[in-house]
């Protein structure tokens, strides 16, 4: 399959065509509107610093179902004893800047280069995109971000300086989407981190067709706040899993 350039038009090659690697495209903007677009189409930006915009629609995609979610018991433990306050878009940047910042294995540098990270607090500011914080003692100890479209997510990196911080993160998300009627959340590519929550990969022919209703439902604009008693319905998976 070839590579394709991306016009400065505002549209994108079928995602369908994408190389073996799920590279689709090159080039393009970071527009609120362009990645808008991308992001109810299937295709995301991913690229180093010195790269060009680089496009890519995976396959297969690593999907989280809602209803899916695994929660192992020693986990839901610690999301009830409290050991992180969990919020909601009250420090986006600060989530966004930690993730680009933390070191990982087997990762020189980030893909979230300035120009990404500006072009994801554009969609902030517009309600499009979301943080999710673990606080502790007043420190913002861990979280995650992502896109948000209709009733469609996209989750993009996280972070942890403590133990499990965005892991419970990631749970309150989940269950928060779930009870909101978004059916998937798209983890993009496969991490054994994934597996454990249930995540799991699907065919791009499964996926593209899954996407259309969930865009064009109505958005839920930002900022975001947690339902009360949210952690009530964290579901617990069985012993010994």
């Amino acid at each position: 399959m070839p590579v394709y350039r991306i016009p400065t038009a505002l549209v994108f090659p079928d995602p369908a065509d994408a190389e073996a690697s799920g590279l689709l495209g090159v080039g393009g903007d970071l527009s609120p509107e362009r990645m808008l677009l991308g992001y109810s189409s299937g295709i995301f930006p991913w690229f180093n610093e010195d790269n060009p915009i680089l496009w890519w629609s995976p396959d297969p995609r690593m999907v989280l179902f809602t209803e899916e979610l695994h929660v192992p018991r020693s986990l839901a433990k610690i999301v009830r004893r409290n050991e992180y306050e969990i919020r909601l878009d009250t420090a986006f940047t600060e989530v966004v800047r930690h993730c680009g910042e933390t070191k990982r294995p087997h990762q020189d540098g980030t893909w979230i280069t300035q120009g990404m990270a500006g072009a994801y607090t554009k969609l902030f500011e517009l309600g499009f995109a979301h943080s999710v914080e673990a606080w502790q003692d007043g420190a913002l100890v861990g979280g995650l971000y992502g896109v948000a479209v209709g009733r469609f997510f996209s989750g993009e990196s996280m972070f942890a300086h403590q133990p499990d911080a965005s892991k419970v993160a990631f749970v309150h998300l989940a269950t928060q989407l779930r009870r909101w009627g978004f059916p998937l959340i798209d983890c993009q590519v496969h991490t054994a981190h994934l597996d454990r929550f249930g995540a799991r990969e699907i065919p791009r022919e499964d996926y593209l067709p899954r996407l259309g209703p969930l865009v064009t439902a109505p958005q839920k604009p930002g900022p975001w706040t947690f339902d009360p008693n949210l952690r009530d319905g964290v579901r617990v998976c069985p012993p010994g899993s």
